[in-house]
């Protein structure tokens, strides 16, 4: 049977820009301008000869039809994707991994070597991108899927765990630590008390855009019963790698991720002069497209991941019972 349809590229465009109720994410998703997918879109109002969304000065908002239309055309492009994927052969192939450089240099890249030996049919590519941390960059939550590519792209992203069109599996809420050299620790002398720090050089994290979200040494001092210390002095760093890699030279005190820190101190070159723990506003997450979540590729990092990290967590859970890992 012979179909007349508009244009598939129209088609997507549309189902994007009802999906986000914004051009400007569609267009990120499909890699073109948001004037291509308005351009696009105004193809199809015409070719249907109705409007499919109402343009508000701050918003953009679906009409009746436009409602009416998307989950009959979403639904369409699913099929569409069953049809590839079934193309695919089984095997592993290539998966790029997208992380934060803190996480990826300080707790994927010891790791990654058992997943190799565990799954040697897939070429794991790591990436280390501080784009997958909410807030920086005006990209998409994730990595797009584009069904042409025989490898697989997934993300570990630090964040509220909000994307929209992605999967989204919560793999650790860590807590921030006290951390400092042990070198340092020697200058300064004893540590009695949380209060014995205030007069000590504070090192601040300002890797999370949004500074509402960011680790806070005022708050920190307070759960530690220690109310009135501030935020003020000490250098600030753009990267929790650098604030890691100041306190490992002694620069001053700092807090840290838990996980990120694990091994530093259990080798000695950094302590944790006192248990007082800060929670993070932010998480870890595992991102992935809906369209690849099943490949063979994407559940074995997706099993190996959600093991290491219960490892983790298992030898964290006494000093840090207030850690959770996703089922």
């Amino acid at each position: 049977m012979t179909y007349r349809l508009p244009a598939l590229s129209a088609l997507r465009a549309f189902e994007s820009a009802a999906r986000h109720l914004s051009f400007k994410n569609a267009a990120a998703e499909l890699c073109v301008t948001p004037a291509a997918v308005s351009q696009q879109i105004k193809s199809l109002e015409s070719y249907l000869g109705v409007a499919l969304f109402r343009r508000l000065p701050r918003a953009l908002e679906l009409t009746g039809q436009g409602a009416a239309m998307l989950p009959k055309v979403s639904e369409a492009f699913a099929c569409l994707v069953v049809a590839v994927e079934a193309t695919r052969p089984a095997d592993g192939g290539l998966l790029t991994v997208h992380a934060p450089p803190s996480l990826a240099l300080r707790w994927l890249v010891p790791r990654l070597s058992g997943f190799a030996a565990a799954h040697p049919e897939v070429a794991l590519r790591l990436a280390s991108d501080v784009g997958n941390i909410d807030g920086v960059g005006s990209g998409s939550a994730g990595p797009a899927a584009d069904l042409r590519d025989m490898g697989s792209e997934v993300a570990i992203r630090f964040g509220e765990g909000h994307y929209a069109g992605f999967s989204c599996e919560l793999i650790l809420a860590p807590d921030y630590v006290l951390v400092c050299s042990p070198e340092l620790l020697a200058r300064i002398g004893p540590l009695c008390s949380p209060g014995d720090i205030g007069d000590q050089v504070l090192i601040h994290d300002e890797s999370i855009p949004d500074a509402e979200k960011r680790p806070n040494w005022q708050e920190w001092f307070r759960l530690a019963g220690v109310p009135g210390k501030g935020d003020a002095g000490g250098p600030r760093f753009s990267s929790a790698a650098l604030v890691l890699e100041a306190a490992l030279d002694g620069q001053g005190m700092a807090l840290t991720l838990r996980p990120l820190v694990e091994a530093d101190v259990a080798s000695g070159r950094l302590v944790m002069p006192f248990d007082t723990s800060l929670p993070s506003r932010y998480a870890y997450y595992l991102v992935i497209p809906e369209v690849i979540a099943a490949r063979p590729a994407v559940q074995a990092f997706r099993g190996w991941l959600l093991r290491e990290v219960g490892v983790t967590m298992s030898a964290a859970a006494v000093k840090s019972p207030g850690d959770i890992i996703a089922p």
